[in-house]
């Protein structure tokens, strides 16, 4: 009985070393909350200001891998997610640099005007809208691009050991996701900046047990583990984000658009700085960055 005792308790142990915070099979329901955001969201946040703002459009950003899921998952879900425009769009937002266009929705904004005017032509006609629409405005740059690789099992491997029947192990994965962002001149066609980023995505399993005969004909095996994989989607928009920082670094060095007057502040110099020296890392090429 006590040498049972003194296994339950290793066991134990071991559980605490290998677990950050207690799981259960069934967690209780949370309620919602923001996204989380990493590193490269509050970079866009710290961008030095604009002198003033570009107006520009997103058609799409769409998923180029043609990757699905493992058939034990599903052979028709993607791997990466399909509302990358709309974390585009959110990046170009948060930089402070953008004055963003309806374009995906386009079809849906047209009908609504549309129903607008032949509302204006009837009696008891509300004031709201009672006026004549404006013309919708043009962009001067548009932005091009989309999810163009994810690469899984990049890099994998583990370590364990075992004493006695008693084991604990861990065992990792990395896959890859690569976003590629253009801007373009509407006017000109020109393409004004290419910026690639990548993203890695962690997979981690951590595990423990036991497997020993206490008495004869009497086992004792136990074994209690989980895995920890990061949100595919939460690494896509933080590429995105890392996408958009290095395009708004890239113009301010091309002298594509400018900085607002003395207004920036040494931390917003730093983030600038920062994202202008990886870029440097190959003069001429498109600029490359990894997002850890």
């Amino acid at each position: 009985m006590k040498k049972i005792i003194a296994l339950g308790l290793m066991l134990a142990t071991l559980q605490g070393c290998s677990l950050r915070e207690p799981m259960s099979a069934e967690q209780d329901t949370e309620t919602p909350t923001l996204t989380p955001r990493a590193s490269t969201y509050y970079d866009l946040l710290k961008m030095p200001r604009p002198k003033g703002r570009l107006m520009a459009v997103v058609y799409g950003f769409r998923d180029q891998t043609g990757q699905y899921k493992p058939t034990p998952a599903s052979s028709f879900s993607t791997s990466v997610t399909q509302g990358a425009a709309s974390m585009l769009m959110d990046a170009m937002q948060a930089s402070g640099w953008f004055v963003v266009l309806e374009r995906e929705g386009l079809q849906n904004l047209l009908t609504e005007r549309k129903i607008i005017r032949a509302s204006q032509k009837k009696p008891n006609t509300p004031v709201n809208i009672q006026g004549e629409l404006p013309p919708l405005q043009a962009a001067n740059m548009m932005l091009e691009g989309g999810i163009i690789a994810y690469d899984t099992n990049v890099r994998s491997g583990g370590e364990g050991a075992r004493y006695l029947g008693i084991d604990i192990s861990r065992e990792y994965r990395v896959d890859q996701v690569t976003v590629n962002l253009r801007a373009v001149d509407v006017r000109s066609g020109q393409v004004l900046s290419n910026v690639m980023t990548s993203k890695t995505i962690y997979s981690v399993a951590r595990s423990a047990g036991v497997f020993k005969f206490i008495e004869f004909k009497k086992l004792l095996e136990a074994e209690v583990g989980y895995t920890t994989n990061e949100p595919a989607q939460l690494c896509v928009l933080s590429a995105i984000e890392a996408a958009v920082g290095h395009m708004v670094a890239q113009g301010i060095e091309r002298r594509l658009w400018q900085v607002a007057g003395d207004s920036s502040s040494p931390s917003q110099d730093d983030v600038l700085n920062r994202y202008l020296s990886q870029n440097k890392v190959d003069p001429g090429a498109e600029a490359e960055a990894d997002v850890e």
